[in-house]
């Protein structure tokens, strides 16, 4: 079951508000799934601190989970990001964050859900588990 903000962002496309989100800061060790289906999409080792109050990443975990959609909504050109399985709006892409990528992969905290390090072999994603070695 989704709040009313989950819904609001992955099944109508929103934009929940910065810096007044779940893990815009969060700084553990742990993977980013989508909060519908459950699918990995992006890991806390390429998090980074981009200032924008949404947490944001160099690149996504598994990028065959990740669908980018021309998006011209609200006036502007911009690449949204979809999970595949779930097909929940997770966020943007832009072309502005650190290297190796370049990229920011700006999403909402509304469309994940965090599995902690210490979480992963019992939830199903142990396979993760070597990232943080």
């Amino acid at each position: 079951k989704l709040t009313d903000m989950q819904y609001y962002v992955t099944q109508r496309n929103g934009t929940e508000p910065p810096f007044a989100n779940k893990y815009w800061n969060n700084k553990e060790d742990g993977i980013y799934v989508d909060i519908v289906s459950g699918e990995p999409l992006f890991s806390s080792t390429h998090k980074y601190k981009s200032g924008t109050g949404w947490p944001s990443f160099w690149q996504p975990l598994n990028p065959e989970n990740i669908v980018e959609v021309e998006d011209n909504s609200h006036l502007m050109s911009r690449i949204e990001v979809r999970s595949k399985h779930g097909d929940s709006h997770l966020g943007h892409v832009f072309p502005d964050g650190p290297d190796p990528t370049g990229l920011r992969y700006c999403m909402n905290s509304a469309s994940l859900r965090f599995v902690p390090k210490e979480d992963l072999e019992a939830e199903g994603y142990g396979e993760y588990l070597e990232l943080f070695d």
